[in-house]
């Protein structure tokens, strides 16, 4: 199985990493620059888990030709169309396309760009960010990637690629629910990036508030009603792990978001966020909280793009 992973960023050069280092057949298209830097220090990741220099395979956009098996996308969400451009080229008509991008919002794109049936459904856990040397930091043992068919059940397509992420260091669920499993995730998420960027604060120091515990709560009630009206309300395991992430008084986890609005950079929090307020009004129902952190992200990208 060929496996195209487009950037080798983060996430993306974790998995796909891990996949090349368990000798699956693994190319990243990446920019000029960075294939220049991997080229040098090879693929470097620091992890918990067990750290590794990975000679890697490279392409650009410039020089990529031909189509792949599996393409894994794990861009950020406001780079999507850009992404979905760079890698028309590599999907050809038994090519399928696994995004573990936050959220939801990107299928529609995705699914109008390839067709729904080449378009699988993926998220992951992790914590994983760029060193100031381009290598790979993983921040945590968290280290798994959920895939499968978004109409449910499996397939020989999905067991093919579950045989193939067997074999690498990581985690990796082929799930016979993916869908009630990434709204699970996007329900914690939408809570987490919400809340620290509302507050502009960790979980911790939001719990030490008078109010932080009980408007967490709120906030994570309206995330999971979305969620029930489309389908998949959160199982009781689900909700309670929601929960005991997003109200934990020691923590000092924030949403990559907020880091992102820290730095003055681009955020996901239309894709995250605003798509969650979206969805709760065309079934006409309330979410104030969700809309207020809406707000706030969206008056943040205004000053910053003056």
């Amino acid at each position: 199985m060929r496996i195209l992973v487009l950037g080798a960023g983060g996430t993306g050069g974790y998995f796909g990493g891990r996949l090349a280092e368990a000798g699956a057949d693994v190319t990243f298209l990446v920019r000029p620059k960075r294939a220049a830097k991997l080229a040098e220090t090879g693929l470097v990741i620091k992890s918990p888990t067990g750290d590794a220099t990975l000679a890697v395979k490279t392409v650009t956009a410039d020089s990529l030709s031909g189509t792949w098996d599996l393409v894994i996308l794990s861009c950020k969400a406001y780079d999507l169309d850009d992404s979905i451009a760079s890698i028309s080229p590599a999907v050809g008509p038994h090519t399928l396309v696994l995004p573990i991008l936050n959220g939801l919002a990107h299928y529609g794109p995705l699914d109008a760009a390839f067709g729904r049936d080449r378009v699988l459904g993926g998220l992951c856990h992790i914590f994983a960010t760029l060193g100031p040397e381009g290598e790979v930091v993983i921040m945590g043992k968290i280290h798994r990637l959920t895939f499968g068919e978004r109409d449910g059940d499996t397939s020989p397509r999905t067991e093919a690629i579950a045989a193939v992420m067997a074999k690498a260091a990581f985690d990796s669920v082929h799930s016979p629910i993916l869908m009630q499993e990434a709204w699970e995730k996007y329900t914690l998420l939408a809570t987490m990036a919400g809340m620290t960027c509302t507050m502009r604060a960790d979980i911790g120091a939001i719990m030490a508030a008078d109010e932080g515990d009980a408007i967490t709560r709120e906030m994570y009630e309206e995330c999971a009603s979305v969620a029930a009206a489309a389908g998949h309300a959160p199982r009781p395991a689900a909700r309670e792990l929601a929960l005991g992430f997003n109200t934990d008084p020691k923590s000092r986890q924030t949403a990559s978001m907020l880091r992102d609005l820290e730095a003055g950079g681009r955020t996901e929090g239309e894709h995250i966020i605003g798509h969650m307020v979206d969805r709760a009004k065309a079934v006409g129902m309330a979410t104030p909280l969700l809309r207020v952190a809406r707000c706030h992200l969206q008056a943040y990208e205004v000053k910053r793009s003056r």
